[in-house]
């Protein structure tokens, strides 16, 4: 197909990671064009279900050392340090960057709290609430004065390549197929998330990204750590909201007939309860891995969760924060009944990269939730906000010069034939991801669901020669799914291959 654009720095995705790079590269000089498959601000880093975004760094340069081994001990051990240690450096340039902007940053008024103890953490760091509007208003400002082109409503099928470059991407759009030619590209199209039937993510963030990567002759990294969290299932109006974590130690769970989910014994319960309190995603490291199997065991319609009726008048401030915003934009209160269930949230892996956001395919970069190696087997709470932000600036500058020693992009770019998406497909890889792949994994169940996706992966085989100029749209859909299930094998396969227990990871056939 012929070339509809042309661009020194290509950004696919418009969550942080490709906000950061996007004003990045056009600072270092770069023509810029950011390709947004939702609105112009997207992906994880906008979904409505959540109340916010926490964004954690070091308390000061002497503070830097501990945050790393932190990282690594919390990571498992399968962390990159390299990569690591660009995080943690890079965060406090980060802030002083957003502050720069004019984005405003939520201090605690509280700050020793427990509550403001990040995620899986022993200690209080630095922390800041990221607050959306303002990083709205603050990066579409700087897109417009910068004149960095927005593609809304576009999303990436291929990463075109000439002589072992990245040389743009075959875009799905309103139109059709069309192909936008760059010196450079970078991935920041988000995590998996969505590969699975409940997600606490934007649709879009289905692992397209990750397996362009793979097809591009990149490397996926840490695949089989997908961070799986607790979030409303009922009433319907708070449906995909996430449910806050640090309320756990003065709730209580119960099944749909009443009975308390853990068990008779209530001290035992309530020290359970409070330790889940500590951390948002399910680990099976801690013993309160018993929280989430609870609830998993509760069935589709999730478990029973009300508080102790003295917490309305005694909330800590980040608990109370959170209540008035669920009251505000879901109308539910602290004292109302509610159901809640496991959703997949957040990947810990992703495309191998480098320390310069580097990928194994010459001119390609990767930054934010696509990207794999800086966190491990567990992650910090609020090190994904630092990531995006961090990585994605760093990907931006490094897409930028790498535009100084590469070719003009190519006048068209190809694709594969391919058969439509049959009907019910993407619903079967859901399912298959959802009933396999969730809390609870095992060998029998990860082959079935590689059956079920090298079987939907043959039905994109086309039967005969396909007219692209026909049915840009089907194929657009079916590239665009064959990527998905590439994603979604490289997670059952890691799954499969990690026959042990390690952090977000549980092999229900091994224990822990």
């Amino acid at each position: 197909m012929p070339k509809s654009g042309e661009c020194d720095v290509l950004v696919l995705g418009c969550g942080l990671a490709g906000l950061a790079a996007a004003v990045a590269a056009v600072r270092e000089g770069a023509r810029v064009t950011l390709v947004c498959a939702g609105p112009r601000f997207s992906g994880s880093s906008f979904y409505p279900g959540t109340w916010g975004l926490g964004l954690v760094g070091p308390d000061g340069k002497a503070d830097e050392a501990d945050l790393e081994a932190t990282i690594e001990r919390v990571g498992c051990g399968v962390a990159d340090p390299a990569l690591v240690r660009t995080l943690v450096s890079g965060i406090t340039p980060a802030v002083a960057r957003l502050r720069e902007m004019g984005v405003a940053l939520r201090e605690p008024a509280r700050a020793s709290q427990r509550e403001y103890i990040p995620c899986f953490d022993h200690k209080h760091r630095s922390w800041h609430g990221v607050e959306a509007p303002s990083v709205r208003a603050s990066f579409g400002r700087a897109l417009d004065e910068l004149g960095v082109r927005v593609l809304p409503g576009a999303s990436a099928v291929r990463i075109a390549r000439q002589d072992g470059r990245a040389c743009g991407a075959v875009l799905s759009t309103a139109d059709g197929l069309g192909f936008v030619g760059s010196r450079a590209v970078v991935l920041a199209t988000g995590g998996y998330g969505a590969l699975f039937g409940r997600h606490l993510c934007t649709p879009d963030v289905a692992g397209v990204g990750q397996g362009l990567a793979l097809e591009a002759g990149c490397e996926l990294v840490n695949m089989e750590f997908m961070q799986m969290m607790p979030g409303y299932v009922w009433p319907r109006r708070a449906l995909g909201t996430v449910f806050n974590e640090k309320t756990f130690r003065w709730a209580s769970l119960a099944g749909a007939d009443g009975t308390p989910l853990l068990g008779g014994n209530a001290g035992r319960a309530a020290e359970l309860l409070d330790m889940r309190s500590g951390y948002g995603p399910f680990t099976s490291r801690l013993a309160s891995r018993e929280v989430d199997l609870a609830i998993a065991d509760a069935g589709p319609d999730g478990a029973w969760v009300s508080y102790d009726p003295t917490l309305a008048a005694r909330m800590p401030e980040f608990v109370r924060t959170y209540f008035d915003w669920l009251a505000r934009e879901r109308g539910l209160a602290v004292g109302d009944p509610a159901r809640i269930a496991l959703f997949a949230h957040a990947a810990n892996g992703g495309v191998r990269i480098a320390s310069d956001a580097s990928t194994a395919l010459a001119g390609l970069f990767a930054a934010g939730e696509v990207a794999g190696g800086m966190h491990g087997a567990d992650r910090l709470g609020g090190l994904s906000s630092a990531n995006c932000l961090v990585f994605g600036h760093i990907a931006g500058v490094s897409a930028a010069h790498a535009c100084e020693v590469a070719p003009p992009p190519p006048a068209s770019a190809t694709v594969d034939a391919l058969a439509p998406v049959a009907p019910g497909a993407p619903g079967r890889l859901k399912g298959a991801m959802s009933r396999t792949a969730m809390v609870r994994r095992d060998e029998a169940g990860l082959a079935a669901a590689l059956a079920v996706v090298g079987e939907l992966d043959e039905g994109l085989v086309p039967d005969g020669p396909s007219d692209e100029a026909a049915c840009g749209h089907e194929l657009a859909r079916s590239l665009g799914f064959r990527a998905q299930l590439a994603c979604a094998r490289a997670v059952l396969e890691a799954a499969r291959a990690r026959s042990e227990s390690l952090g977000s990871h549980y092999r229900a056939d091994a224990g822990v």
